[in-house]
């Protein structure tokens, strides 16, 4: 039991340790990253939203995004196309990822 702790303890150290330096490092929330700033251009490129937003969630190292994206392009589309039609416009920036959050919606008119 002891021998196991031991192994557990300098693990989860690390993890703290190395989760608190991404906090550290990571920019401030005015501050928006080049990788923030790519997709969110080509999102505005491709698409037309009313309404876009892309936030590097990984820490600051650029793999795990979460953007809100209003768009008459997703009238009508189910989930699934809709997430196809953005994984296909970041097809350059995708394999580079780990994790993409997405949740869609379009254009309201009233």
């Amino acid at each position: 039991m002891l021998s196991l702790s031991r192994r557990l303890l300098p693990t989860v150290t690390r993890r703290t340790f190395t989760a608190s330096a991404l906090r550290l490092n990571a920019p401030s929330s005015n501050e928006q990253l080049d990788g923030e700033r790519l997709i969110e251009s080509k999102l505005v490129e491709k698409f037309s939203p009313c309404q876009v937003k892309v936030q590097d969630v990984s820490g600051g190292c650029g793999t795990f995004y979460a953007i809100n994206i209003s768009s008459p392009a997703f009238a009508g589309l189910s989930v699934v196309k809709q997430h196809r039609l953005v994984t296909d416009a970041l097809k350059e920036e995708v394999p580079g990822m780990h994790g993409l959050q997405v949740p869609y919606d379009s254009c309201r008119t009233t």
